[in-house]
C-alpha cells in the first residue's frame, strides 16, 4: 500500500507541474485581440500577449502566421508563447497575427505574395503589411521598448524573412527557421520534380475564405488507403488528381498552369531580394528538414553576400521544426544524435540572440559564432567564423565500374546501366503507410533501394580514416536514357560497420550493423538540367551532362565506416512519376506516355564535395 501510495503522490506532482505549466501564460501575461488597418484599409486580425508585471518595458516578439493565431476570445490562452519557454518566462511582450487572407484577416490570400519593390500609392505585399503592423504596435502596445524581433518556422519564417524587405527602424532582429525561399525548390517542386508527398498540404493553400473566421474552410482529400505507394500508383498520371481539386482551389490551379519556372514562380521567390538587409538575422534549419532545406541556405547565404549586416547560421541535427520541441532525446528515424539538443539550442542560442538585440540593443559581443553547426557523423556542435569553414577543399569522388566510388578517374569510357520502369518504382521508403509530409526518410537505412536492379550502388573501401564534409555537394553525372526525359536521383549514404549498436528508436525489423544512413539527396528533372524556365528533351542515346546541387552537409564518415553513392530515376511517391517521354506539361501527361526506358551513367561521373581539413 507504501507503494501506491507514493505512486499515487508522484502522478499528483507531474500531473501539478503539468498544470502549472499550462496556466503560466494566463498568470503571468494579459491577452489583448485586435485588429490594425493596413494603409489599403484591409484589417489584420492580431493577438496581444503583455507581461503583467509593469515594471519594466519589454521587447516585442512578433510572429505573422498563415495558420492561424489560435486560440481566439481574450479568455482563451496559449499553453506557450514565444519562440521558447525561456524567452517567455523572462518577459517579452508576445503578438501574433493572421496574414492577409486567413482565418480572421481581412483580405485576399495570396500564397508566397510577390514582394514589390518601390510601391506605389495603393500597392501592398507582405513587407508593407509588416512594417504597418510594427509601426502600430511601437505607437500602441504599453510598455514596450521600441525594439522588436520577428520570428517563424516554416511559413511563418516565410513571412519572417520578407520582414527584412524595407524593415521598419523599429525591427533590430530576425530569425528565418527553416523558411521557404521559393516553392518551386522547397516543399512542393524539387529541382523542377513535383512533390506528390506534399499533394495533399494543397487544401492548406488553395482555398479561399469569403470573410474571417475562426472555423477551418478547408478539407484534405480523403484517399482511402493506407499505402501511399499503392494510392498513387493506381491513380496514374497527375490529371487523375483533378477528381480531389476542382476549380476552386486555386493554387492546384497555379500548379498545373505552371509546370516550369515562369514569372509566376519567379516573382513568388524570395531570396533574390535580400539585399543591404539591415536587422540582425539568425537563419535557424534543420539538416534532416524534408521540407525547407533549400531556404535557410539559400536565406543565409545570399543575406551574407549582398548585406553588412550580423547574419548567423544555425543547423542541427532536426528534422522541419524539431529545435522548437523539447524532446529529451533527438532522433531522426532510426538514428539518434543526443540528448537535450533542442533544448540547449533554445536556452544558450535562440534567447541569447534575441535578448542581445532587443534588450542589449546589439552592445558588444553576442557571444554566438557565425555558423553554429552540428557535425551528424561525429554527433557534436562546431563553431566556425565562416560557413563553408576554412581549411576546406573541393574533392572529387568518380562513380567507376564494379561499383567503385574512387577519388582517382580510372576508367572515363565504361558506363553502368540499368532498367528504369514507372510500373515499378524505386519506394523512398520501406515503411507502408501515408504521411502528410514526410521526415523520418531522411535518415533512412538504404539497404532495400541498394538491393534492387534499377538503382545504382558506387562505394568506397572501408575508410582508413576520418573523413568530415561541411559544406555543398555537387554531383557531376553524364548520362543517356533511350527515352526523351528521365529523372535523376542521387543519394549519399554512410554505410556503418558491422559492430554498430542499435538505438532505442531503431525499428525493430532492422539492425544499424551495416546500416545504410541517407545524409543527404536530391532530384533533378532532367528536363530543367540546362534551365529551369526552358525545358527541353533528352536526345535518345545521347551523352549529356546532369548536374544536381545537393544541399550542404557537416557529416564525418568515421574510420571503419564506407562512402556510399546511390544513383537512380524513380523516389516514389515523395516525387511524381517523370513518364520518360517528354510532355510540355507533366500535369497534362496520358497514360500512354509513361514508358519503360534504358538509363545509363558513364565511370567520367562525379560527386564534388567540400572536405573539412581541421
Amino acid at each position: 500500500m507504501k507503494h501506491l501510495k507514493m505512486t499515487f503522490l508522484f502522478l499528483f506532482i507531474i500531473a501539478a507541474s503539468f498544470a502549472q505549466e499550462e496556466n503560466y501564460v494566463k498568470e503571468n501575461y494579459t491577452k489583448t485581440e485586435t485588429t490594425i488597418t493596413m494603409r489599403d484599409g484591409i484589417k489584420l486580425f492580431t493577438v496581444i500577449y503583455a507581461p503583467k508585471d509593469t515594471s519594466e518595458k519589454y521587447p516585442i516578439l512578433f510572429q505573422r502566421t498563415p495558420y492561424s493565431c489560435q486560440p481566439y476570445g481574450e479568455d482563451q490562452f496559449r499553453s506557450k508563447i514565444s519562440p521558447n519557454e525561456f524567452l517567455m518566462k523572462e518577459g517579452n511582450i508576445v503578438v501574433y497575427q493572421d496574414v492577409r487572407g486567413r482565418w480572421m484577416s481581412e483580405g485576399t490570400f495570396d500564397n508566397m505574395r510577390a514582394y514589390i519593390p518601390n510601391k506605389t500609392k495603393g500597392q501592398v505585399d507582405e513587407a508593407s503589411d509588416t512594417y504597418d503592423s510594427i509601426d502600430w504596435m511601437i505607437k500602441n502596445i504599453p510598455n514596450n521598448n521600441g525594439n522588436v524581433g520577428t520570428w517563424g518556422i516554416s511559413y511563418p519564417g516565410f513571412y519572417t524573412t520578407y520582414s527584412l524587405l524595407d524593415a521598419h527602424p523599429a525591427l533590430k532582429a530576425a530569425s528565418p527557421q527553416a523558411p521557404i525561399g521559393d516553392f518551386f525548390f522547397d516543399d512542393f517542386h524539387h529541382n523542377g520534380a513535383y512533390l506528390l508527398s506534399y499533394w495533399r498540404a494543397t487544401a492548406l493553400f488553395g482555398y479561399q475564405k469569403s470573410k474571417p473566421t475562426d472555423k477551418p474552410w478547408y478539407s484534405f482529400p480523403d484517399i482511402d488507403s493506407k499505402d501511399q505507394y499503392q494510392f498513387f500508383l493506381d491513380i496514374g498520371p497527375l490529371s487523375n488528381l483533378d477528381k480531389y481539386y476542382k476549380e476552386d482551389n486555386v493554387f492546384w490551379q497555379q500548379l498545373k498552369q505552371h509546370p516550369n519556372y515562369d514569372e509566376f514562380w519567379q516573382f513568388r521567390g524570395i531570396i533574390q531580394h535580400l539585399e543591404n538587409i539591415k536587422p540582425a538575422v539568425m537563419v535557424v534549419g534543420g539538416l534532416f528538414d524534408a521540407e525547407d532545406l533549400y531556404g535557410p541556405f539559400q536565406t543565409y547565404k545570399t543575406i551574407e553576400k549582398t548585406s553588412e549586416n550580423y547574419n548567423t547560421m544555425v543547423f542541427g541535427p532536426w528534422s522541419h521544426g524539431d529545435w522548437a520541441r523539447a524532446s529529451k532525446r533527438q532522433a531522426i528515424g532510426n538514428v539518434y544524435f543526443g540528448d537535450n539538443i533542442s533544448l540547449d539550442y533554445q536556452r544558450d542560442v535562440e534567447t541569447k540572440f534575441f535578448n542581445h538585440f532587443l534588450k542589449n540593443d546589439g552592445k558588444g559581443d553576442s557571444g554566438l559564432p557565425e555558423a553554429y553547426v552540428f557535425d551528424t557523423g561525429s554527433r557534436k556542435w562546431n563553431s566556425y567564423d565562416q560557413w563553408p569553414p576554412k581549411n576546406s577543399e573541393r574533392k572529387s569522388y568518380y562513380l567507376q565500374d564494379n561499383q567503385r566510388l574512387n577519388n582517382k578517374m580510372e576508367k572515363s569510357s565504361t558506363f553502368e546501366e540499368f532498367i528504369s520502369d514507372p510500373k515499378k518504382p524505386v519506394p523512398y521508403s520501406e515503411d507502408i503507410k501515408v504521411v502528410f509530409t514526410p521526415r523520418k526518410y531522411m535518415t533512412d537505412d538504404q539497404r532495400f533501394a541498394a538491393r534492387r536492379p534499377d538503382v545504382l550502388v558506387f562505394e568506397t573501401p572501408v575508410l582508413e580514416e576520418d573523413i568530415t564534409m561541411a559544406g555543398p555537394i555537387l554531383a557531376k553525372l553524364n548520362v543517356s536514357t533511350t527515352g526523351t526525359d528521365a529523372d535523376w536521383i542521387v543519394k549519399v549514404i554512410d554505410v556503418f560497420p558491422e559492430d554498430a549498436e542499435d538505438y532505442p528508436e531503431t525499428q525493430e525489423y532492422l539492425k544499424m550493423s551495416n546500416y545504410f544512413m541517407m545524409v543527404r539527396s536530391e532530384v533533378m528533372r532532367g528536363r530543367f538540367r540546362n534551365s529551369f524556365s526552358n525545358p527541353e528533351p533528352f536526345v535518345p542515346n545521347r551523352k549529356t551532362p546532369v548536374n544536381i546541387k545537393l544541399q550542404d552537409i557537416i557529416h564525418t564518415f568515421k574510420k571503419g565506416h564506407k562512402i556510399q553513392i546511390q544513383v537512380q530515376s524513380t523516389w516514389f511517391p515523395l516525387i511524381d512519376l517523370n513518364p520518360q517521354t517528354y510532355v510540355p506539361n507533366i500535369f497534362e501527361a496520358r497514360k500512354e506516355d509513361f514508358t519503360k526506358q534504358i538509363h545509363r551513367v558513364y565511370s567520367d561521373s562525379s560527386i564534388e564535395f567540400t572536405i573539412f581539413k581541421k
